[in-house]
């Protein structure tokens, strides 16, 4: 009942929430997570490797947990006492000639995180594992709109990095139908924003157009797009109301490499690239690239594998993410406005 001033008498104090944890803050779209959970007041923990680059979350009033995901004893203690465990990690260098770096940190690393997950000590309070997975897991076909339940089952032809992503989404999903973990995956598409502290491949596109740097742009690529803080908004949406063992697509529009160069000259005040490489141009330096690496065995960014995995688009649709999660994404060319301005306003500082 009612005390003195309106103030509520004989009632039980409200147990506070219990920790969650990120592995993999530092990350571009782990810090984000991290940041949004911090403003929305919970007790979180962060685990980050030794010497990682950790200006995203150095801000924030975290509990720090130093180890990679191989460092057992690390992962044990970050995790006990956690509700949700948000899965940020990921090698996305799908450049690389010997892929098995791809395949021993997307796969065997999240297998090892898993196991420890589902011990009993750890598996008794977890009540979600959000899982960042992403858009390429998802069958898409040219001249039709993918969902989540397009299944990949085929894995000749896709790249390695492909396979990886592929191979780490299907063992978190058998882990959730089989051995108990409350576990969601989260197909996140391309991301663009404020904050890429890393500089990812995108990012850079992002920063070569927004100085002016960009001697032309590569026709005939599109990319399903979304906004860095749109995603981490539908990670904790996921953690609150995705349901176990589904798997959810986010992403906001199919948007051309053309157009995300365009909105970021321009939110700069630069001119934009009047120069566009054809796509059989783009596959003979792409081949060049390749070539390139074998024989100085060395890697190369643009090869036929990366081009392939730009190419490899069709648009999806993201309905069930707002049906279920209730996640409204905004307009991804606002973010695109915004990862020019950090750029700006980042190289403004330095100077």
């Amino acid at each position: 009942m009612d005390g003195p001033g309106g103030q509520v008498t004989g009632s039980s104090p409200v147990a506070p929430l219990a920790p969650v944890l990120v592995i993999g803050a530092n990350g571009y779209l782990g810090s984000h997570v991290t940041r949004q959970l911090v403003e929305a007041g919970r007790d979180v923990r962060v685990m980050v490797r030794e010497g990682s680059k950790t200006v995203g979350i150095d801000d924030l009033p975290v509990t720090r947990f130093t180890g990679d995901i191989w460092n057992d004893a690390v992962l044990r203690k970050a995790m006990t006492g956690c509700d949700v465990v948000y899965y940020c990690v990921v090698d996305t260098r799908g450049w690389l000639r010997d892929p098995a770096p791809l395949f021993r940190t997307n796969v065997d690393g999240t297998r090892h995180v898993v196991d420890i997950a589902t011990e009993p000590a750890i598996a008794a309070g977890l009540t979600k594992f959000v899982f960042t997975s992403s858009y390429v897991t998802v069958g898409r076909r040219r001249g039709r709109i993918a969902t989540e339940d397009d299944v990949i089952t085929d894995e000749r032809g896709l790249t390695p990095y492909v396979r990886s992503r592929l191979q780490a989404e299907r063992l978190v999903l058998d882990y959730a139908r089989n051995r108990g973990l409350p576990a969601v995956a989260m197909c996140v598409s391309t991301t663009y924003g404020a904050g890429d502290w890393g500089r990812t491949p995108h990012g850079a596109i992002i920063a070569g157009a927004a100085f002016g740097k960009l001697p032309f742009v590569m026709g005939g690529i599109e990319l399903e797009a979304v906004g860095i803080d749109n995603a981490a908004q539908a990670l904790l949406l996921a953690a609150e109301k995705g349901r176990v063992g589904e798997r959810y697509l986010i992403s906001e529009k199919m948007i051309s490499n053309a157009e995300v160069v365009r909105i970021a000259a321009e939110a700069a005040g630069v001119p934009a690239p009047t120069t566009t490489i054809p796509l059989a141009v783009s596959y003979a330096m792409a081949a060049m690239g390749s070539l390139k690496g074998r024989l100085t065995r060395t890697d190369q960014r643009l090869s036929l594998g990366s081009l392939r995995l730009m190419r490899a688009e069709a648009p999806v649709d993201c309905a069930k993410a707002k049906r279920e999660l209730g996640w409204q994404p905004r307009p991804v060319e606002e973010s695109i406005r915004e990862a020019a301005t950090f750029w700006v306003n980042l190289r403004a500082a330095r100077r």
